[in-house]
């Protein structure tokens, strides 16, 4: 059973109450709505979504006819005489039936050993087309052009500088060199030495290495990570040491 909730009982309850009518504001118009009314009914068109109720049907009289929708030329115009006419200059007249080319005419100049002295010689051509499209065979690329000149294959002139400065800068190596090997402040490394200390430092680089394989996968602690930081730089070291006695196989050490 749903319980409802009574109001309590009053005697004022029983006093009639007057209603008290609330006046509504009126409702908001805008001013421009009689102009607004007023442009709609203007640009509205009559009928444009159902058609006009009646509609006069094509007369049988206008129907279709061939070449009918065909772009027409305009009329051709007959212009007057002054107008066509707009050429000053004319052309010769026709020569008369009468008229004969000048005769006799005599001149020193032998073709004949003219044209056997200097013959015309037709120009090489190669065709790269299978439509005839002929083209000069010197400016094709199919004949050795550059091989003729003077100086192909010779060395450039900037190369024979800069060979000569290399081979100058060279020399005065060698010299200070020597120099400084006779004063006794620097002392040549044998290719035994060299080899010998080559070999040390890759066995010393192979020892760190295995050293380096053996760590631990997680550098959780300082000292972990301190002691593979100190590995590292010490390979890194080492393949710079072995990368410089590779690379130069004359080595001077200081006596100082």
């Amino acid at each position: 059973m749903s319980e409802v909730i009574y109001p309590q009982e009053s005697v004022y309850n029983l006093i009639p109450k007057e209603r008290v009518q609330t006046q509504k504001p009126q409702r908001y118009m805008s001013k421009f709505r009689p102009s607004v009314v007023l442009e709609k009914k203007l640009t509205k068109d009559a009928m444009k979504t159902m058609g006009p109720p009646k509609v006069e049907g094509p007369s049988p009289e206008k129907y279709l006819k061939k070449h009918s929708k065909e772009p027409k030329l305009p009329e051709k115009k007959q212009c007057p005489k002054e107008v066509c006419n707009t050429c000053s200059m004319k052309k010769p007249a026709v020569p008369a039936r009468t008229e004969n080319p000048p005769m006799g005419i005599y001149t020193k100049r032998d073709f004949i050993k003219t044209n056997t002295a200097m013959p015309m010689k037709p120009q090489p051509t190669c065709v790269d087309t299978n439509k005839g499209h002929k083209e000069r065979l010197e400016n094709s690329g199919l004949v050795p052009k550059y091989i003729k000149k003077r100086d192909y294959g010779e060395v450039p002139e900037y190369l024979l500088q800069r060979n000569a400065d290399e081979q100058r800068a060279k020399e005065e190596y060698d010299k200070f060199v020597r120099e400084q090997t006779d004063q006794g402040a620097m002392k040549h490394l044998s290719d035994e030495e060299r080899h010998a200390i080559l070999e040390r430092l890759k066995s010393n680089w192979d020892k760190l290495h295995h050293e380096y394989q053996g760590l631990s996968l997680v550098t959780d602690t300082l000292s972990k990570k301190a002691h593979k930081e100190r590995l590292e730089v010490a390979m890194k070291q080492l393949e710079n040491d072995i990368n410089l006695f590779e690379r130069f196989k004359t080595v001077f050490l200081s006596n100082n």
